[in-house]
């Protein structure tokens, strides 16, 4: 039990230590004015709060701090405030399932969390009376102190708390370069310090990026790209803004992780991310793999395109009850530029030759 404890206290610590040294904006506390309009994947429930009041918005920043920074150290006051720090952080977790498509991260971070709840206080939620669960575990604690087992339970207790300190001091030790990271100004996340990964760094970003971009990939069947009248047609994710009509996605605890890769691909190039050149070649064979983690082929039932391409978009939340809501449209977006230039299946031979890569085929 202390081992989750020990865990979840340094998960939510090294999450509250990061954003603090990453990003000024959670020292002026202006970082939720942001967060739900540029998360990976957001819901339509941030599309909605993402429109708060800037009060609101320093109200979530300071209690993101104050559960990240100083609700942890609730685990070693006693019992009373160890509960009081599980279902503080429960109720933290459940609150940004709501608020946003963080895929299973928040439903993980709540199983250490149920490790501050102790017998006592979980029992209300099991039923009691005669031949029920309490009733039969208030059977077996009489059997075993009636002494009947007393040299096999004592000779257990032995073993088992032999054990339980061995795992205590390998912890211990192992954690000393983790408690180390987390008091260095240079610190990092979701970091291993050891071959065996056992005790590791875990947690979110520090930073929050301020726009957001996305790549939309596009087809044409038009046998000249440049051509002013060719006519392309957009690829839709299951998840990711595409379409600005298309109402955000409610996924959590699924996790779509090509439309998060789609996510990290939108603010750096096609040269950091050379999958994306890949995705391409498997989308000009009509590639049944690879179409399936999307939402829409434009060309489905017809020949592959002849040409894709990549374009690069900043994204914004439309207003409620503004103009563009009043016309469908969850997002606005503009165009930034193309993200990588129109390829066919002949320009891609060589790319795919030189990386070992087998070469789509028409299917």
């Amino acid at each position: 039990m202390w081992g989750f404890r020990w865990l979840i206290f340094r998960i939510m610590l090294g999450a509250g230590l990061i954003k603090i040294r990453g990003d000024r904006c959670w020292r002026d506390l202006t970082c939720m004015d942001f967060h739900y309009e540029t998360q990976p994947v957001p819901n339509p429930v941030a599309y909605f709060l993402h429109r708060s009041p800037w009060w609101f918005h320093r109200f979530e920043t300071l209690s993101n701090h104050f559960l990240e920074l100083v609700v942890p150290f609730f685990i070693f006051l006693g019992r009373r405030m160890c509960i009081v720090h599980g279902a503080l952080q429960v109720l933290f977790q459940v609150v940004l399932i709501i608020s946003g498509n963080l895929s299973f991260l928040n439903w993980l971070t709540i199983v250490p969390s149920l490790a501050c709840f102790d017998d006592a206080t979980l029992g209300a939620l099991f039923p009691s009376g005669p031949g029920r669960l309490k009733d039969q575990v208030l059977k077996i604690q009489e059997e075993e102190t009636r002494g009947a087992s007393a040299p096999r339970t004592r000779a257990g207790s032995v073993a088992r708390g032999t054990v339980n300190l061995a795992l205590g001091i390998l912890v211990a030790w192992l954690s000393i370069p983790v408690v180390l990271n987390l008091l260095s100004p240079r610190q990092v996340m979701n970091s291993s310090f050891n071959p065996l990964r056992i005790v590791n760094t875990y947690g979110a970003f520090g930073s929050i990026t301020r726009e957001r971009t996305e790549v939309i990939l596009q087809g044409t069947a038009s046998a000249n790209a440049s051509a002013p009248d060719s006519a392309w047609e957009d690829y839709e994710f299951k998840c990711k803004p595409g379409d600005p009509r298309r109402r955000p996605c409610l996924i959590s605890p699924y996790h779509h992780r090509l439309d998060w890769l789609m996510w990290f691909a939108a603010f750096q190039t096609y040269e950091h991310n050379e999958w994306i050149i890949h995705l391409a070649g498997k989308l000009l064979a009509n590639d049944a793999q690879a179409l399936s983690l999307l939402a829409r082929n434009p060309f489905e039932g017809r020949d592959p395109p002849r040409w894709v391409r990549g374009e690069h978009y900043r994204y914004k939340f439309s207003r409620p009850g503004g103009r563009h809501a009043a016309e469908g449209k969850w997002w606005i977006r503009r165009r930034l530029g193309p993200y990588f230039p129109p390829l066919s299946r002949q320009d891609l031979r060589g790319y795919f030759t030189s990386r070992q890569w087998p070469y789509p085929e028409p299917e």
